[in-house]
Parts: structure tokens; sequence; C-alpha cells
């Protein structure tokens, strides 16, 4: 009897993770969207900034990823099909001479994964994103029908 609460237990709770990724997987295209909407031009590289540092990053799938070299700064980065991208809690670029460059370098996920060649690189136009951002924050507003014909409350008592 207890492997069978058991099993149904195990049951649940996979059907449970597996709805509650949906949201996840919304949001993380929603996000694709915006960022690629305020990519510009394919750059053959970039550079890193304070001794090869990123300031930020953040996952859009498993072949594209957002670098931010600074807080006013970011690159919309393509790459092979990557193992671990968007589960991995730190990443990695190669670089040389703090120049990330397109077909050379490559965006490293953890010591047990191939790294991931970078294809493209595009920058991102911050002004664009926010933009991108508000209009999918945009919310339709409708006056109350005021059916029963009483004043709507005042604030003060």
């Amino acid at each position: 009897m207890s492997k069978k609460r058991a099993l149904i237990g195990m049951l649940a709770s996979v059907l449970l993770a597996a709805c509650s990724s949906v949201p996840y997987a919304q949001h993380l295209q929603q996000r694709q969207r915006a960022y690629n909407a305020a990519a510009g031009a394919p750059v053959r590289s970039f550079r890193l900034v304070l001794g090869a540092s990123i300031y930020s990053w953040e996952p859009l799938s498993e072949t594209q990823l957002v670098v931010y070299t600074l807080p006013t700064r970011a690159f919309l980065i393509d790459v092979w099909p990557c193992n671990n991208l968007t589960f991995t809690n730190a990443i990695g670029l190669t670089s040389f001479a703090d120049q990330v460059q397109t077909g050379f370098d490559k965006v490293l996920t953890g010591r047990d994964y191939v790294p991931c060649a970078i294809k493209q690189i595009r920058p991102v136009d911050l002004a664009q994103l926010k933009l991108e951002k508000e209009a999918q924050r945009h919310v339709d507003t409708m006056p109350r029908d005021n059916a029963n014909g009483t004043p709507p409350p005042s604030g003060n008592p």
C-alpha cells in the first residue's frame, strides 16, 4: 500500500512541476522577443570592461543569451545549441585582449560541458528594450458600470 501512495505522490509532484514550468517558458519567450526586437545589426566583436568581467547575464534559450558588460551596455549573443545554458548559475566568455569575437570565442557553462561557439553578436538598444517591456505590461482599463445609481465611495469617511 505504501508503494502505491509513494507512486501517486511522485506522479502528482511531476504533474505540478510540469504545470509550474509553463509560465516560466512563456516568460522566457516574451523576454526573448523583447531582446530580439531591441537588438541592432550584428557586430563582429565587443570589448569586455574592467579586466574581462561580465556585469550581468540572462539566458533566453539554449541558443541565445544576453550579456551586460556595463549596466548601460548589453549584447544579444546567439550560440550553437548549448547544454545547460538555461540552468547554469554562472557563465564565462573566452576572449583575446578583452575582445569577444564571433566565430572564435565561446560561452562556458561549466566544467563538464562543451563550450558553446558564438555565432552572432548584436548590441541591444536598452531604451528600445524598455519600451518593449512597457508594451508587454499594457493593461486595458474600463470604467465600472454603475448600474444601481449609487455614487462611488469617497476616499474619506
